[in-house]
């Protein structure tokens, strides 16, 4: 039973990492989650410290996720459109079958959305557009870095306790 945990901790924690980066997944609470089942194996001591600590952290950043990419639009003198059109272009640029889609998708769905607010002036559509990318981008990589702190804390308790379940 503890290695079907083990292996659905680390499935948890494997999709979040990849989740991090892909926009439907909720990357940053499925690593949490992944480390909470860890923590109910019963060879393994419940770290309330532990939990609680990446608890608040994922809370801070899944917060931060919503607030860094508008945050970006509005700075470079963006709209409520450019953000629109980042969240549209990360879809789209997903689903499409274009290599770095997701990378590419929300500037290009920034600057139409902004385009669309604002047909007359490209180059302010252009500057938020690029506020928005790069929103976008710190906000990923934030979370990747933190959905990889939880795989490492998950990898050193089971190196920790690995010689109790072999």
């Amino acid at each position: 039973m503890e290695i079907l945990i083990l292996i659905v901790s680390l499935l948890f924690v494997l999709v979040g990492i990849a989740g991090s980066v892909l926009p439907a997944v909720p990357g940053l609470p499925l690593s949490w989650i992944g480390l909470l089942i860890l923590y109910t194996m019963p060879t393994i001591e419940f770290d309330y410290w532990t939990l609680g600590i990446t608890f608040v952290f994922t809370l801070i950043i899944v917060i931060l996720d919503y607030v860094i990419p508008a945050q970006g639009t509005k700075r470079f003198g963006g709209s409520k459109y450019g953000i629109w059109g980042t969240n549209i272009g990360l879809i789209v640029g997903i689903l499409a079958p274009i290599p770095f889609g997701f990378i590419i998708g929300p500037f290009v769905g920034a600057f139409i959305g902004e385009l669309i607010f604002d047909q007359n002036d490209s180059k302010r559509a252009l500057k938020a557009a690029t506020g928005s990318f790069l929103g976008f981008l710190a906000s990923t990589f934030i979370k990747f870095v933190f959905c990889m702190v939880l795989f490492g804390i998950y990898i050193h308790t089971v190196w920790k306790y690995w010689s109790v379940w072999f």
